[in-house]
């Protein structure tokens, strides 16, 4: 996070330690009611996972990477997550594999890649460490996502956001302390307002988004789920559009390789009769 001349406010590190603490508080009202589906052991392994690699490692190995990397070079790495996701899936969970899912991510990953250099959005310098460090978050992703599909079927998606984040709570505290966020809070004198901004990120980019995306995954499948990941420089190069950027011939038809790629991945999957 920093100030509106470069300097840093609070460091990687502080930024994914508050964000994880802010959404855990904010989940923790709908936890309290469902704290007894924590006795049973294996709902509180798979929540466990769920909170550890969909949401703790990724805050930080994500902000770390991007003091290294561009974002269009980080959204281009991230496209990682089907990959990882088809992967697992079939390894792991024994889900089934088909031409059309492999040929859809292939496809949709060009497309990731095209839309990235079209937009001369993407800086392939940095570090190793910055590079592993995304590819590790896609891998953590994916595993989250199939626990969720298939070990967490039953509970709600209220239910599993929010008991996740609250097993993180005492966890997030403790990263918190660790990196001396208190500290940068009080003495940064525009610290307050970075702040706020962190909790508009944790709030709405974190706590909500995980809850809708659990349940984008119970009424999908763990592939159909991660294919949004693709749709994120879309709606990035929507929003430059918006705030009066302009959007080239190769992107615009890099964007349609994309949603190909996806309809392709997932052509055969349709919701549950009762969600459409």
């Amino acid at each position: 996070m920093f100030t509106a001349y470069g300097a840093p406010i609070f460091s990687d590190s502080q930024v994914g330690a508050l964000r994880m603490l802010i959404a855990s508080v904010a989940l923790t009202p709908l936890a309290l009611g469902k704290l007894s589906l924590l006795r049973e052991r294996s709902n509180w392994t798979a929540l466990a996972i769920v909170g550890f690699c969909g949401n703790f490692f990724p805050a930080f190995l994500f902000t770390y990477a991007e003091t290294g990397i561009s974002s269009g070079f980080a959204g281009m790495l991230n496209s990682f997550t089907p990959v990882f996701s088809l992967v697992i899936g079939y390894f792991i969970f024994q889900t089934a594999l088909g031409t059309a899912q492999v040929t859809g991510i292939i496809i949709g990953t060009i497309g990731i890649i095209w839309l990235v250099f079209a937009g001369k959005n993407a800086s392939l310098s940095g570090d190793w460490s910055h590079i592993s460090a995304i590819v590790l978050a896609t891998l953590f992703y994916a595993i989250s996502l199939n626990t969720i599909k298939h070990r967490l079927a039953h509970l709600k998606a209220t239910e599993v956001s929010s008991l996740a984040f609250f097993i993180l709570l005492p966890f997030s505290l403790f990263a918190n302390w660790q990196f001396d966020t208190l500290n940068t809070f009080q003495l940064h004198p525009e610290g307050k307002e970075a702040f706020k901004w962190i909790a508009i990120l944790a709030i709405l980019g974190t706590a909500i988004a995980v809850i809708l995306f659990s349940r984008l995954i119970q009424l999908t499948s763990a592939v159909f789920a991660s294919s949004v990941t693709y749709l994120i420089p879309i709606v990035a190069v929507i929003i430059g559009f918006y705030h009066n950027e302009t959007i080239r011939f190769n992107q615009f038809l890099a964007m349609l390789v994309i949603l190909s790629g996806v309809y392709i991945a997932n052509r055969k999957f349709t919701l549950k009769k009762n969600d459409k």
